[in-house]
């Protein structure tokens, strides 16, 4: 999102972002980068005059959520508004992946997908940060035109000086503890990983980071194995940089990882898992190893710490994958040029949309009296 918002503020557009959520005392502060911030409430009419005084050109949603609760609203006050879904990560993608791992499919993934599947019909250009999940969408009938692949946009990394290898010690996994697949992982790591590491590197340490700890993930700490929960950063880049290999076996998951970007822009080279990896880079190219066996992911992880030739060759894999993959100056062209071919045609666009057509009309019937009939129970 923060990367999104800086793409509006370089090509000249008043960005006002507009949220039901409460602010934490982590939030970056968007005031200082001249973003005004708008509190705003699910059913509740109040969001209607504000965004019909706003007049907003383009609005972006953050995830299906956000435009199954506003979208209606957006369409009837602003009909001439681009609207954008971000879509972050396929929660539905998700979401079955972590039924499969634990052998428990429901229809409610069903129910899922299909919720997503029609927030991204019903908007005028979904944002999909993995090709895999590009891919994904259009075996299930979501038309090219719909859709475009925008991933992490990063500056060139070419010419930065990294901590030397031999000032750098441990391994190191990032990521909120609130996301199942991070907890997962730590688990995993914990269990089937770690111990054949320390088997091989006596004094190594793993140090687990993130936000929002609980005291579950908490107690997985054991200090004699040295692998250790510390909890949130400060500064993410720093302890990334100061680590010698990012090893995080992820089991499930969607989208792409911001992790392993963070671990790329600190010459940190990475040992993960199919899903880990998933959209991002092949085997052959990647900045580190990709493996989903427990065995193999320790002994690569292992081979990359102790071999300083192997790390720096994987580090240089990185610097030339931010810069291929993840260009800024690319991705912010391919979507600038996007968004004024979707103004000079937005009603061709969107009539070549039936599907979404058909979605806009029941949903803004359906969900518009919903929405009244809780406003005016909330008033009682």
């Amino acid at each position: 999102m923060m990367q999104l918002i800086e793409f509006f503020k370089l090509n000249g557009y008043d960005v006002h972002f507009s949220t039901p959520c409460v602010r934490t005392e982590n939030a970056y502060p968007l005031e200082k980068i001249g973003v005004a911030i708008q509190p705003i409430a699910v059913n509740d009419s109040s969001f209607d005059e504000y965004i019909s005084k706003l007049k907003p050109s383009v609005v972006l949603f953050d995830r299906y959520m956000m435009e199954e609760q506003f979208g209606w609203r957006v369409q009837e006050q602003c009909p001439n508004a681009i609207t954008i879904l971000d879509t972050e990560d396929l929660h539905s993608l998700r979401k079955k992946r972590k039924a499969e791992l634990n052998s428990k499919p429901s229809s409610k993934n069903d129910e899922l997908e299909l919720r997503e599947l029609a927030s991204i019909y019903r908007s005028d250009l979904s944002l999909i940060i993995s090709k895999f999940e590009v891919d994904y969408l259009l075996e299930k009938g979501i038309p090219y035109s719909q859709l475009l692949y925008v991933p992490f946009m990063e500056d060139s990394i070419k010419g930065n000086k990294f901590v030397k290898v031999g000032d750098r010690m441990h391994f190191i996994t990032i990521g909120s503890f609130l996301h199942d697949p991070n907890v997962d992982g730590i688990r995993y790591l914990k269990k089937s990983i770690w111990p054949l590491i320390r088997k091989k590197i006596p004094h190594v340490e793993m140090h687990i980071y993130g936000s929002y700890l609980s005291s579950k993930v908490e107690q997985l700490t054991n200090l004699t194995e040295g692998f250790i929960i510390k909890g949130w950063a400060e500064d993410a880049s720093h302890v990334m940089s100061q680590a010698k290999v990012c090893l995080s076996p992820l089991r499930f998951g969607a989208g792409l990882k911001g992790k392993f970007i963070d671990a790329m822009k600190n010459g940190t080279p990475i040992v993960t898992t199919s899903i880990g990896a998933e959209g991002m880079m092949n085997g052959d190219h990647w900045p580190g190893y990709i493996s989903d066996d427990p065995a193999e992911i320790a002994n690569k992880a292992v081979k990359l710490y102790l071999d300083e030739n192997i790390w720096r060759q994987k580090q240089n894999l990185g610097i030339k994958v931010i810069e291929e993959e993840f260009s800024k100056t690319k991705f912010h062209q391919i979507l600038k040029s996007k968004l004024f071919e979707l103004k000079a045609q937005l009603s061709q666009h969107r009539k070549a949309n039936k599907v979404g057509q058909i979605l806009k009309l029941n949903t803004l019937r359906s969900s518009k009296y919903m929405s009244k009939w809780i406003e005016e129970k909330n008033k009682n």
